[in-house]
């Protein structure tokens, strides 16, 4: 364990799944000013667990695209430093132990539900495809059945949530409370093929890569709690949360292709400077005016999260912005 961790750690978790769309932009700038107005230190991990999704060469042009956009970072996939290896699929010993530990204590058992459901729960998830409540079909079987049913089929392992609810303080939306007995039940950490699931891998790495400040979209809220339950089944300390509204298009909708040529490298082929890009999204964060041209460097000194609008940032789609 490395010690003389600096006081604020930060970081950025791209999936190398798409382009990088407006609002992941907007996220890495928040959390950007984030740590920088704080002198602290930001890791770039790229999250890229989800094989099957994940595009060859997506990885080299999102942190190329967040460079153009005037971001840095001080450790990562493609600068090194003490806390990597700074790609997910790279941590899968880190990860194995983690479930290790979860089964030892009696915290994580295995389930032999369908095979969708454990895929559904391995990606990061959104509030709109939480699923139902887990009724714990699993939770109570025999060894003697859980032998039958491994016979055939591998099991994937879920966490044996304790019943009441998680409170916690975000740094955004003050005071929060779920229940995740009651809203998600026993929830997946480990898929039948071994690969981690989102909840676990996002608590590891965290920890030990010693992130103190977790910035990001507020659909990952509800996971929350979730994650502040295995950070202390793990005997792990928890970061500090922040969760910032999402950016949406002119129809009030979460960002996606039918909103225009929304990602960053569209824009850029476009021939739109990278000043109009993160102006663009700073006035639509509270930090700068209407069509200002700015980079990311020049709203480090004023920045202040509570600057940032409690509403949705609206981003419309087609001409809104030009070179």
């Amino acid at each position: 364990m490395l010690s003389h961790a600096p006081a604020i750690r930060g970081r950025f978790a791209p999936s190398p799944t798409g382009p990088l769309h407006l609002g992941n932009a907007r996220t890495a700038l928040l959390a950007w000013l984030d740590v920088r107005s704080r002198g602290g230190t930001l890791a770039m991990r790229v999250e890229d667990l989800d094989g099957p999704r994940v595009r060859p060469g997506l990885e080299a042009r999102i942190l190329e695209e967040l460079r153009w956009l005037g971001l840095d970072w001080d450790e990562g996939p493609d600068v090194g430093g003490a806390y990597g290896p700074y790609r997910q699929s790279e941590r899968g010993g880190h990860h194995a132990g983690a479930l290790d530990r979860l089964r030892d204590q009696g915290l994580a058992y295995p389930c032999f539900c369908s095979r969708a459901e454990i895929a559904q729960a391995s990606q990061a998830p959104h509030a709109s495809d939480e699923g139902p409540r887990y009724p714990g079909t699993c939770r109570g079987l025999t060894p003697a059945e859980r032998a039958d049913r491994a016979a055939r089929r591998p099991p994937a392992w879920r966490f044996r949530v304790p019943d009441g609810p998680v409170p916690f303080r975000d740094g955004f939306h003050g005071e929060c409370t779920f229940d995740v007995a009651a809203t998600v039940g026993d929830f997946v950490v480990a898929r039948a093929d071994g690969v981690p699931a989102y909840q676990l891998a996002v608590v590891v790495d965290d920890a030990a890569m010693a992130v103190t400040d977790v910035l990001r979209g507020d659909d990952l809220l509800p996971s929350t709690s979730r994650q502040i339950l295995l950070y202390r089944a793990l005997g792990l300390p928890e970061p500090r949360f922040a969760h910032v509204p999402l950016v949406v298009g002119a129809d009030g909708e979460r960002l996606a292709k039918r909103h225009g040529a929304l990602s960053v490298g569209e824009l850029r082929e476009r021939g739109v400077g990278a000043p109009a890009v993160v102006g663009l999204l700073a006035s639509a964060s509270g930090l700068a005016p209407p069509a200002a041209r700015v980079m990311p460097a020049d709203l480090v000194a004023g920045f202040r999260l509570d600057r940032v609008p409690r509403e949705p940032a609206r981003i419309e789609g087609g001409g809104w912005v030009s070179p």
